[in-house]
Formats: C-alpha cells, sequence, structure tokens
C-alpha cells in the first residue's frame, strides 16, 4: 500500500450525521451481473441505485468497495458464496457511504480473487458467507502478504459453531501465531461515527420476519449471541474484523425490500456499523 493511499485514508473525514436516508435502494431480483473472458465480475445493472460522477483528477483517490472471490472447497466462480447478496449490497453500501459521509466513494463496487496481484491498489476488502471456504495455498500467501502491508479485511455472514470452526481454521492457516480477540463494546469501531449501544445482530430478512414476534434475531439455535472479533498486527493495528452470527450484507441487500426491516436493522444497525468499520480501517 503506497504512502500517498494512506495518507488519503488518514486524511478522510466522515460527516456524523443521522440516517435519514429514505426507503428506496436496490431490490433482489435478477442476478444483474455476469463474469468477463478475462474472469472479471461485471456488474450490468444498478438495480435503481443513483450514480455519480467521480472528479477525473482523483479517480485513484477514492474509496472502492472490493469484495473478494475466495475457493469454497475448490468451487469459485459462479456457484461460490463469495457472490451472496452481491451486487445490491454493494451498491447500496458505496451509495451509502457516499451520501451520509465526507468520505468520495467509487459508485461501481467490484470484485477481485485474493491472489489477484490488483487488490494491494485498495486498502479495503469484504468477504462474505465463509462458512464453508477452503483458501488454497497461493490464497493464503497473498491474503497473509496483503494484510501484513497494511490492508484490511472484514469478514461478514456466517452463522453457528461450525461455520465459525471452519473459518477459523482457514485463517488459522494464514496466520498461525496470531488468535482472534473479541472486541469490547467500548472498542473504538463501534464509536468511529455512529455511537452504537450495542453489539448489534443483524439477521437476513427471512430470519427477521419470521422472528419479529418473539424478537429472534440469529437464524439457527447454536448462532444466539453474536460475536466481533479482530486480528491484529505486531503494532497492534486491526487487520481483520470477523462478524460471525450477523449479517450485515443482508441489512444492506434489502434495504427496499420490506420497511419495519430497513427501519429496524439497515438503518439502526447495518449501516451504522458498516460505515464505523470503513472509517475505522481507512484512518487506522
Amino acid at each position: 500500500m503506497t504512502n500517498k493511499k494512506r495518507r488519503v485514508a488518514a486524511a478522510v473525514l466522515v460527516a456524523g450525521l443521522l440516517i435519514v436516508a429514505g426507503f428506496c435502494q436496490a431490490q433482489r431480483g435478477n442476478r444483474g451481473w455476469s463474469v468477463n473472458q478475462g474472469g472479471d465480475v461485471v456488474i450490468e445493472d444498478r438495480r435503481g441505485v443513483e450514480d455519480w460522477e467521480i472528479d477525473e483528477e482523483f479517480q485513484k483517490d477514492v474509496f472502492t468497495f472490493v469484495r473478494v472471490r475466495y475457493s469454497s472447497y475448490g468451487r469459485r466462480g459462479w456457484g461460490g458464496k463469495w457472490a451472496t447478496d452481491f451486487p445490491d449490497s454493494d451498491l447500496n453500501f458505496s451509495f451509502r457511504l457516499q451520501q451520509l459521509t465526507s468520505l468520495k466513494v467509487n459508485p461501481n463496487p467490484i470484485v477481485l480473487d485474493i491472489t489477484d496481484e490488483r487488490i494491494f491498489d485498495y486498502p479495503f476488502l469484504y468477504m462474505c458467507e465463509p462458512g464453508d471456504l477452503g483458501f488454497d495455498e497461493a490464497e493464503v500467501d497473498h491474503l497473509r502478504r496483503y494484510l501484513l502491508n497494511g490492508g484490511f479485511l472484514m469478514v461478514d455472514d456466517f452463522w453457528g459453531e461450525y461455520e465459525y470452526e471452519n473459518f477459523a481454521r482457514e485463517i488459522k492457516r494464514v496466520f498461525p501465531d496470531r488468535e482472534p480477540i473479541e472486541l469490547d463494546l467500548e472498542h473504538e469501531i463501534f464509536h468511529a461515527v455512529y455511537p452504537l449501544e450495542e453489539k448489534p445482530q443483524i439477521p437476513s430478512i427471512r430470519a427477521a420476519l419470521n422472528g419479529r414476534a418473539h424478537g429472534i434475531t440469529w437464524e439457527r439455535s447454536d448462532a444466539r449471541e453474536v460475536h466481533y472479533k479482530g486480528i491484529f498486527d505486531d503494532d497492534d493495528r486491526m487487520m481483520v474484523i470477523i462478524c460471525h452470527n450477523t449479517d450485515l450484507g443482508d441489512g444492506w441487500e434489502r434495504e427496499g425490500m420490506n420497511e419495519w426491516y430497513f427501519h429496524e436493522f439497515s438503518e439502526k444497525r447495518a449501516y451504522p456499523l458498516g460505515i464505523n468499520i470503513v472509517t475505522y480501517a481507512m484512518t487506522h
């Protein structure tokens, strides 16, 4: 990661605005994306999410939301769980970052393989549904190098003990000498922009609607307690945040599908925490 990018990241000033966004963003429908001949993922449909212009002089200095494509026991491409909630969650979250903060954001999120050298051009990566991922050796080595050189990884949307044990085993291959540490509510990441009074558990929209009458926000019986854990480098910089037994991505993706879900989970929890995480990652 270049010194220029570090200076840009450190200079980010985020406005602590209340979320007053309308209930109007992307709704789930057809896939909306494809893979071109070069293997890159191309978003073909913005799903109604507003577009905006980037200043030509700062094309390379905007924040770009990067989702990583990883191996799921040898599967990649069209069928992998890396694509869960894509592209709606990525489009919506990029729009809300641009709308609610002073961060200059690329309207076009991208997808990169962990082994793609281009990941070193971006300080923030997002990984979704890692409950059955299975890194190959090249991914292990590349991800370790990226994180130790200043990169940040957000891991989201996996539930229960089996999925956590699988992820823990794979991330242990990346950092055999480092253990994930549970983050206290007092940690700065929960207060970087929006002060959160709890560590939020965001269910999928289906689980939320099914559990609404009983106040149930977990997706399975062994996933009742939400966990946020960090992996730190030798200078105590957080390199990875692990969001377990929660699904921020669905809170972003599904904001336009149900007004109660939008106000209860997207507006109050998923966007505030997501903005906090990006702000923290870009300023540390």
